[in-house]
C-alpha cells in the first residue's frame, strides 16, 4: 500500500469513527482565531500534535503558519502575506514565532542541498535562478536562537505589520515540550 493509499484508508477509519472532540465542533465556530492568535513555527515533524498541546492552544483558537527552519526570507514571502491576511482579514492580534532545539536547517548547507538537487536531475540552469536566494537563506541559518531573533526583528520592522501587534519568539524544546521566551514581545509594543 502506498502512502496516498494509506492516508487515504486512515481518513475512512477516522470519518467512520469520529473522536468525540471532533463530533462536538460546532460548524458554526468561525474561522477566526479565538485566542486572536498567530503561531509561526518550523515544519519538523517533532513538532507535529505536540507544540499546540504544549502551548495549551487547541483546535480553532490559533492560526499555524510553517516552513522549513520558521524563516522569514523577503519583504512579501508567505509568511508575511500569511501574517497580512490574519491581521487585517482574521482578527489576529498576536504573533508567536517558534523555533526549536536541534532544527535541521542548522545542519544544512545550500551546496550540500544543491548536490542532492543535481543528483535528483534538477537543472543547473534552474538551481542558478535560485542560488543566490538558497545561500542567503540555508548559509545564514546557523542557530535557532538567532534565527527567532532575526525573524521577529524582521516581522517587527515590516512596514506592512502593525506596530501594535506583539511578535513574540519562543525557542521549543522538541524533546522535552518546555517552551523559552527569548524574545518578549509586549515590550516593543506600542499600543
Amino acid at each position: 500500500m502506498n502512502i496516498l493509499d494509506q492516508v487515504l484508508a486512515a481518513n475512512h477509519h477516522f470519518v467512520e469513527h469520529l473522536p468525540d472532540e471532533y463530533i462536538h465542533y460546532c460548524p458554526e465556530t468561525s474561522k477566526l482565531p479565538t485566542r486572536q492568535l498567530a503561531i509561526f513555527t518550523c515544519m519538523d515533524t517533532r513538532l507535529v500534535d505536540f507544540l499546540e498541546p504544549a502551548m495549551g492552544i487547541k483546535r480553532g483558537e490559533a492560526k499555524m503558519i510553517k516552513n522549513a527552519g520558521n524563516s522569514v526570507t523577503g519583504p512579501f514571502e508567505s509568511t508575511i502575506r500569511s501574517l497580512i491576511v490574519g491581521i487585517y482579514e482574521l482578527g489576529v492580534k498576536e504573533v508567536m514565532v517558534i523555533g526549536h532545539l536541534d532544527c535541521g536547517i542548522a545542519h544544512t548547507s545550500a551546496e550540500g542541498l544543491i548536490q542532492k538537487m543535481l543528483e535528483r536531475g534538477i537543472s543547473p540552469d534552474a538551481i542558478k535562478m535560485v542560488e543566490a536566494e538558497l545561500k542567503n537563506w540555508i548559509d545564514h541559518f546557523h542557530h535557532p536562537v538567532d534565527n527567532i531573533e532575526e525573524v521577529v526583528i524582521k516581522i517587527r520592522s515590516n512596514p506592512l505589520i502593525p506596530k501594535d501587534v506583539p511578535v513574540h519568539g519562543l525557542l521549543f524544546n522538541p524533546q522535552s515540550g518546555q517552551l523559552e521566551v527569548i524574545v518578549d514581545g509586549y515590550q516593543s509594543c506600542t499600543k
